[in-house]
């Protein structure tokens, strides 16, 4: 197999070039190298993937039996038509890595991969969509849905997109589960969102990579949504973080209005935390047939922590400093419930 990573210098990229590479395949990497390092053994290709030229000069190292798209996230529909389309005649098959957001129910409504989709044109710029009063549907959402019409546009059944929800792990740059592992260290009395059986969905990005790579070896086409299909109670995630920290905490569980009434911002302040009754009800059957695997949850936490506590260092990203709640907001909402 020679297969295009899009990307593939971080995160799920890195981790779907590295796959790749441990299955003897043949890897190409194309990014900007400007973040990351490009993986050892692989062809790298540097360039700006909205330059039509640098495009076409990436086309010339095919061709490939597969592309593998882990870098849309930051790209208007257009761009992503742009590459798709230049890269055509150079790659048999299309992996795009795409978000539940793409769903108009998504976060009120439970999912299936049938579910409907927002409505984004294939070529939309940058400014198309809307986000909500409640934040749902999202310009992101609008934006996504819209790669996923380019790429099929491009390559029709030839297209794969997977969805997934949130993406846990070793190397995670948006620190969610970070967060959480390095409060729970801190220990003492740990602001816990009500109610603790609640169960969560995230997926370990080693399986992401791996079920990536699955469908870039296959002949399928369409949609997949990439959750995992037991999750885990947000009770028993809060207490495996305190277990393999050795944190000497005690979760206090809050109810949901309780935590509002204090301002305190969903998604962000406490992370995975969501009061909407879809954001956990994304069904991955499809994908489970067609060869998912999801390791179990405290695997993820586990392997996270012995990546942080090894000096694990992500890439830089804004996203990171949205997360978690200030120590002090903290420790005057749990004063305010003795």
């Amino acid at each position: 197999m020679r297969i295009l990573v899009i990307g593939g210098t971080w995160f799920l990229g890195r981790c779907i070039a590295e796959g790749a590479l441990a299955r003897g395949w043949s890897v190409t990497t194309f990014n900007r190298g400007q973040s990351g390092r490009d993986v050892e053994g692989v062809e790298p290709v540097h360039g700006d993937r909205t330059d039509r030229s640098d495009l076409h000069r990436l086309a010339k190292h095919g061709p490939w039996d597969a592309v593998v798209d882990t870098s849309s996230s930051d790209f208007p529909p257009r761009d992503v038509l742009l590459a798709a389309s230049a890269l055509r005649e150079a790659a048999r098959r299309w992996v795009h890595i795409s978000t539940v957001s793409v769903y108009e129910g998504w976060p009120h409504q439970a999912l299936t991969d049938a579910s409907a989709l927002l409505d984004c044109p294939a070529d939309a710029d940058e400014s198309y969509g809307y986000t909500g009063e409640d934040g749902s549907p999202t310009v992101y959402g609008f934006q996504k849905a819209g790669g996923e019409r380019a790429v099929t546009e491009a390559f029709g059944d030839a297209a794969v997109i997977l969805r997934p929800g949130v993406i846990l792990g070793p190397g995670e740059y948006v620190g969610r589960l970070p967060w959480w592992l390095t409060r729970a260290k801190r220990g003492g009395r740990i602001l816990a969102p009500a109610p603790a059986g609640q169960r969560i969905q995230p997926v370990d990005v080693r399986d992401v990579a791996a079920f990536a790579l699955d469908q870039a070896a296959a002949e399928t086409s369409g949609g997949y949504n990439v959750t995992h299909p037991e999750g885990i109670t947000f009770g028993d995630f809060i207490s495996e973080c305190l277990a393999v920290t050795r944190g000497a905490g005690k979760p206090e569980w809050v109810e949901p209005n309780v935590l509002t009434d204090h301002g305190v911002a969903q998604w962000t302040e406490l992370p995975l935390w969501r009061t909407h009754g879809g954001v956990w009800a994304v069904d991955s059957n499809r994908a489970v047939a067609a060869g998912l695997r999801c390791r179990p949850i405290a695997d993820s936490i586990r392997d996270t922590w012995a990546w942080l506590d090894a000096d694990g260092r992500p890439v830089d990203h804004p996203r990171w400093a949205e997360h978690g709640i200030a120590p002090e907001k903290e420790a005057k909402i749990l004063a305010s419930l003795t």
